[in-house]
């Protein structure tokens, strides 16, 4: 079951709290979505009062953010990072992740994988004992319809993701399309993991298994943290 509790002020102190992880020297891989935008605001004002770190943006976004609070960036072409700062839509107990709300997840998968620590921040009502929220799954535009098909015949059942502001669907970063597809209770995140990264077409998908080093979970008082 989810928790209450949420909002910008408890967004705020995860990331806060995730912020104060990297040290002198860092490479940062930086998150896309609200609460990692509070992580990468706090590490710019790190950075401002003479903290030496570079960082890895996993987005548009977060390549934006970072270069108007002064992170300097670098690339995976030229270091891994130290540590990734990232959000996440569903948090499960053991740690399983659903991402890509963003539709920013086959570039945040790549640097979270890559980080010697990957720290995941998020509110409260990201929480839950078990995923069970659809998972979005990046796939190039002409594979759409045979990967719809794959979803069904592994017993979910896909949607294109249509955009908000204008007509046709959302294009990610990469240029691909996105299928958010409902399975219900995942009881086997890794199994359909899986699936999923075998089907041709799929770029990459948003379940995050066996990835995460730590979460912080901002509440009303303070900062939850959890280490798996």
């Amino acid at each position: 079951m989810k928790q209450t509790g949420g909002g910008e002020d408890a967004k705020r102190r995860a990331g806060e709290s995730a912020a104060d992880i990297p040290e002198g020297g860092d490479v940062v891989g930086l998150g896309t979505g609200s609460t990692a935008a509070h992580a990468v605001r706090e590490l710019g004002e790190r950075v401002d009062a003479g903290l030496d770190v570079r960082g890895i943006p996993t987005s548009f976004q977060s390549r934006e953010l970072a270069r108007e609070v002064g992170i300097p960036l670098t690339s995976l072409d030229e270091t891994d990072p130290d540590v990734a700062i990232d959000g996440a839509d569903e948090v499960a107990a053991d740690g399983a992740l659903i991402k890509g709300g963003g539709a920013a997840h086959a570039r945040e998968k790549l640097v979270d994988s890559a980080a010697e620590r990957f720290v995941v921040v998020a509110d409260p009502t990201k929480e839950s004992e078990q995923l069970s929220q659809p998972v979005p799954v990046e796939v190039l535009p002409d594979a759409r319809v045979p990967v719809a098909d794959a979803v069904r015949s592994a017993g979910g059942d896909p949607t294109l993701r249509a955009a908000e502001r204008k007509d046709g669907p959302v294009v990610t970063d990469n240029g691909n399309l996105v299928l958010d597809c409902e399975f219900g209770m995942i009881g086997d995140p890794s199994g359909l993991a899986r699936t999923l990264s075998a089907t041709p077409g799929v770029v990459e998908h948003g379940l995050f298994v066996d990835l995460v080093d730590e979460v912080h979970v901002g509440t009303d008082d303070g900062v939850d943290v959890t280490r798996y």
